[in-house]
């Protein structure tokens, strides 16, 4: 799969100088002719070489829409397009491909879920449970649907650490509540939730809950029978793949007890004016052209993880988080946000009395790519009193030393603002 083979044990560290060079942006763009430092994997990881030219063979050769045609490039295209939704089952350890919705993104994905299962099932005077540290992706779509149906959200909240007081959870639950949403890894935070623990909860009061993954998959194995979740998503563009592809996975009684989302082409079995019987799950829900060639790229890197393992690309990234956290702590004034017990790598701080915004431009100028701002979780930065947050977040392919110009950097900043 590889550009350059990995020639590193499955068990033993990531050999980084092959790793990089399977990602031609790390070497091949400079910031203001300074290398490029990509410290911005929440938002966006990079393409690595095999997903590219899996996108660029589909394109050249494959190029077909799909399902409908009885000609050669459309079967072409529609084995790829289905060979990788089964990708997507066997990376989920979902039970049936069936149970696998492409979307395009998550918040597609959550979207889908508000519309298709809770218009149908929730009522006024239900509740439907989220916590303090949520995307606006996982609170929006339920406000409105709360706002649409009299129901009710409550909120479960976080400590100082960033991690949800799990008592204050539970006690959320009672005859009313009737769905639950929650992340599994925050964006601003990095807080790893402890999932199993809160979908064993919802489970004994009898509440379908809906997992977040978008901040997971990338970080760590996730297993959706094992966690016995009734709905987990994620999205393309941060697990190494291309934008504009998202997966929702459901279980499949409760997919078939959904209404679709959208209407149109391909979800429907018949249609003639009087009435519209729907297709079966999953087509049900992939209305019009589906993101054919981001689904089959996605695949490529969910190969690709593979083909690494999750196991070191966990340590690595371990690594880098203490590392940094480390690096970051030691410089006076820099005060970091987010700081549980388990957490992937993502690091948030704040520097003295300088705006994050600030601080991302001027990181920039030293070619560091970081984000800046309240990260879609605005309720995460009124918890803690900030406007806003610069955020360093790690993959596998970033390296020590990159940590290392990222604090001389932060340092550089304090000075320049005295």
């Amino acid at each position: 799969m590889s550009a350059v083979p990995l020639q590193t044990p499955a068990s033993g560290p990531l050999d980084l100088e092959r790793v990089r060079a399977d990602f031609p942006i790390l070497s091949e763009v400079q910031v203001h002719g300074k290398p490029l430092v990509y410290l911005d994997n929440a938002a966006s990881s990079q393409m690595p070489r095999p997903v590219i030219d899996r996108l660029v063979r589909y394109q050249t050769r494959e190029h077909a829409n799909i399902h409908r045609g009885v000609h050669y490039l459309s079967a072409v295209a529609t084995d790829a397009y289905e060979a990788a939704r089964g990708t997507v089952r066997r990376f989920l350890n979902a039970r049936e491909d069936r149970e696998i919705v492409f979307t395009s993104n998550v918040t597609d994905a959550i979207n889908l879920v508000a519309h298709g299962y809770g218009r149908a099932f929730l009522g006024a005077g239900d509740e439907i449970v989220i916590t303090h540290m949520e995307h606006h992706a996982n609170i929006v779509p339920w406000q409105m649907l709360c706002e649409e149906k009299g129901a009710k959200l409550r909120v479960a909240p976080i400590d100082d650490a960033g991690e949800v007081v799990m008592e204050e959870y539970e006690k959320l639950f009672n005859p009313r509540t009737k769905l639950v949403s929650v992340t599994h890894v925050s964006n601003a935070l990095g807080t790893v939730n402890p999932v199993k623990e809160m979908i064993a909860i919802a489970r004994h009061h009898g509440v379908p809950i809906m997992i977040d993954g978008a901040q997971a998959v990338q970080h760590m194995p996730v297993d959706v029978q094992a966690l016995d979740c009734d709905f987990y998503a994620f999205t393309g563009h941060k697990l190494f793949g291309p934008t504009g592809v998202g997966v929702l996975y459901g279980k499949a009684a409760l997919l078939e007890k959904m209404r679709p989302f959208r209407g149109g082409g391909d979800m429907i079995l018949s249609v003639t004016f009087e009435k519209t019987t729907y297709n079966t799950i999953p087509f049900k829900f992939e209305a019009g052209t589906p993101p054919i060639a981001q689904a089959i790229a996605l695949a490529a890197a969910i190969d690709y993880v593979k083909e690494i393992g999750l196991d070191r690309i966990a340590a690595h990234e371990r690594e880098l988080l203490r590392y940094a956290t480390e690096s970051l702590q030691a410089i006076p004034g820099v005060r970091i946000i987010g700081t549980a017990r388990e957490k992937a790598s993502v690091l948030s701080f704040y520097v003295g009395d300088v705006h994050p915004h600030d601080v991302g431009t001027l990181l920039n100028d030293d070619g560091i790519a970081v984000r800046t701002g309240h990260h879609c979780a605005q309720p995460v930065m009124q918890r803690y009193g900030i406007p806003a947050t610069a955020r360093a977040s790690f993959a596998f392919y970033n390296t020590l030393a990159e940590v290392d110009k990222l604090a001389a950097s932060v340092r550089w900043v304090q000075k320049l603002f005295g």
